[in-house]
């Protein structure tokens, strides 16, 4: 068989290594014939810069799977126990009483009109109670059983933790929020005539949700440093969203559901979040200093 056939097949993380390595095959061969009638000193300055080459080779994919160990971990975390089933079963099951059962404001037949705002008034007051469960035994559990200087004690920064916890529970959030675009592809199936939606009235509150989200977990994650009490962390994740989603976060919202994606909305939600992470890690450092 071919060298092209044979690279076809490799797999994605073959390639990497592939190409990584590739660079050095050169360098290791001239290494290995320069061994011959040379004094010892020779030899053993040649297998120093083997060995070297060998660690420069390798170094990068180590790293590559060190910056998403915590990532791994955590969401391995939620889908083995059943924290995450839970959780998103919950969002849902809510979410679709209200829409299609529940007689009120947010219910889709009640309101005789071909669309799903409801589901954008309904999902940030559940949101401000789903992230902070999700978030509230980041590190109030690792510090209250004593895992957390077990963690800080392996070669992985505190930027690369904090960040790989994030990224776990937010990742479930936007899982939870996936489904719920069955709602809009009913309404669109039901509409007269069919697809009488309006698309990116739709795509821009997804949008809205999936930042508020964002938004919602980095608020939870700064409480769980809060405290060692798992419910604790939950309350103070609870009330500070509502707070600050009353206060500021709301306008924001709602602008970004109408349909237009205004710059300045998004990067007021990116800059929250990234205020709440950065403080996560201020807080999180100080107590590990203690």
């Amino acid at each position: 068989m071919c060298y092209k056939c044979v690279y076809a097949q490799k797999s994605g993380h073959e390639r990497l290594v592939s190409h990584q390595i590739s660079p050095h095959i050169h360098r290791f061969s001239t290494l290995s014939s320069s061994f011959k009638n040379r004094s010892l000193v020779a030899h053993i300055r040649n297998l120093t810069y083997l060995c070297a080459a060998v660690v420069g080779t390798f170094t990068p994919i180590v790293d590559q799977q060190r910056h998403t160990i915590v990532f791994r971990k955590e969401l391995t975390y939620y889908f083995s126990t059943p924290i995450a089933y839970i959780v998103i079963g919950l969002y849902l099951l809510a979410v679709s009483l209200f829409l299609w059962v529940i007689p009120g404001q947010w219910n889709v037949i009640e309101s005789g009109y071909a669309q799903v705002d409801g589901l954008f008034q309904l999902s940030p007051w559940l949101l401000m109670l789903l992230c902070p469960a999700l978030t509230m035994r980041l590190f109030s559990e690792e510090r209250r059983s004593g895992t957390w200087l077990l963690l800080r004690a392996q070669p992985i920064s505190l930027w690369r933790i904090v960040t790989g916890k994030y990224m776990a529970a937010w990742l479930l959030t936007i899982i939870a929020l996936l489904p719920t675009a069955v709602h809009y592809f009913i309404v669109f199936y039901m509409a007269e005539p069919v697809g009488n939606i309006d698309g990116g009235q739709f795509i821009g509150s997804m949008l809205g949700l999936v930042l508020l989200s964002a938004t919602f977990t980095g608020i939870g994650l700064l409480a769980s440093t809060l405290t060692q009490s798992q419910l604790l962390a939950f309350i103070i994740g609870a009330v500070a969203n509502f707070a600050l989603f009353w206060v500021t976060l709301q306008s924001h919202y709602r602008s970004i559901s109408r349909g237009v994606i205004d710059m300045r909305d998004v990067l007021f939600f990116l800059s929250v979040t990234i205020a709440a992470i950065l403080l996560s890690i201020f807080i999180i450092d100080r107590v590990t200093k203690k």
